[in-house]
């Protein structure tokens, strides 16, 4: 739960998203006067908390935006406005330097122009790459293998430069993967290429079978591991890096530093709906390392979080009655797979 403090007026730019509207929802529940911009290319509107004020349009657009921070006297902003597939990053780098790295830009300045001096960036673990040694530190070398991971990378890099030149100080939350559901939001893609959801459209019979994406990793049972953070303890994390910002920028992991394998997901999501979920399995994905997982230390150390739901368990069961319970919203966005 979140832990009221000072209240803030606070911009949340990708608010209407899966990890934007639970954000939203800790940020209100914590006291404070929220923000949101989106240009709902892949968030919903309906996402979108009642108590926030929603502006549809894009962080691109400098006039806007600069009204947007002025009007409303913003004094911090989370961001996470990004395109996010590895896969598209790949075959489509642009659209990925644009949004991600120039729009990164594009907000930064408009934050110097107005006096907002204080960000929470949504970065990724795409940032480490494939390193060595697991679970992964902050301080490991950064060598992404991917388009995606290389432009979340780029904008790190500008924060510590706009920190040295104006000032603006910047909590970094390098996310692993993100799952599960509050009692409001859920995880909804326009396609969806995260695991969990697939497996769990598989398993209600709207997908015909879930496709593996490599069996041959050097892994227990030959499929990718990963860390997997349910996204209220995940947002509960931005909270805590608002309040940790007037000590100062530092960058943080976001993971439950727990691993688990495509087929251990899949087996527990089979005991959680009690169904068959087929699988096949097809070529690995460029880009995608054989193991991610997080060391947490840094973050429950020195901003005492801790990931209260992180379970493999609880993040399906939440994730899993989200989709039932608000099946007819889906399916008023005009979400063709519902």
């Amino acid at each position: 739960m979140a832990t009221k403090g000072k209240t803030m007026n606070i911009l949340i730019t990708g608010g209407a998203g899966y990890i934007g509207s639970v954000v939203t929802e800790e940020c209100v529940a914590a006291g404070h006067n929220t923000f949101v911009i989106d240009n709902l290319v892949s968030g919903h509107k309906w996402m979108v908390h009642p108590n926030s004020e929603f502006y549809e349009a894009d962080i691109r657009n400098t006039p806007v935006v600069n009204q947007i921070l002025q009007k409303n006297r913003i004094e911090a902003v989370i961001h996470m406005a990004a395109f996010s597939v590895v896969g598209d990053s790949m075959s489509g780098p642009y659209g990925y330097y644009d949004n991600n790295v120039s729009g990164g830009l594009l907000l930064l300045d408009a934050m110097r122009e107005s006096g907002v001096k204080k960000i929470i960036f949504s970065s990724t673990a795409a940032v480490y790459g494939e390193p060595e040694e697991q679970p992964i530190e902050e301080s490991v070398e950064l060598r992404p293998t991917n388009a995606y991971g290389e432009t979340k990378l780029a904008f790190e890099k500008a924060l510590k430069w706009f920190d040295y030149a104006h000032g603006i100080k910047y909590t970094i939350l390098r996310y692993f993967n993100a799952a599960g559901a509050s009692q409001r939001c859920g995880e909804l893609h326009k396609p969806e290429t995260h695991l969990i959801p697939l497996v769990l459209e598989v398993a209600r019979g709207r997908i015909p079978v879930l496709q593996i994406y490599g069996n041959d990793y050097p892994t227990k049972d030959g499929t990718c591991i990963r860390d997997y953070v349910h996204v209220r303890d995940l947002a509960r994390a931005h909270i805590l890096g608002l309040e940790s910002l007037e000590k100062g920028s530092d960058v943080y992991n976001l993971g439950s530093g727990r691993g688990f394998t495509v087929r251990e997901v899949i087996d527990a999501a089979r005991k959680v709906t009690d169904r068959l979920i087929p699988v096949i399995y097809s070529d690995r994905r460029d880009g995608d390392p054989p193991i991610l997982v997080a060391s947490p230390a840094k973050i429950i150390q020195k901003l005492g979080w801790t990931p209260d739901y992180s379970d493999l368990t609880s993040m399906i069961e939440s994730a899993w009655k989200w989709g039932n319970d608000h099946h007819h919203l889906a399916k008023a966005s005009g979400e063709p797979r519902w």
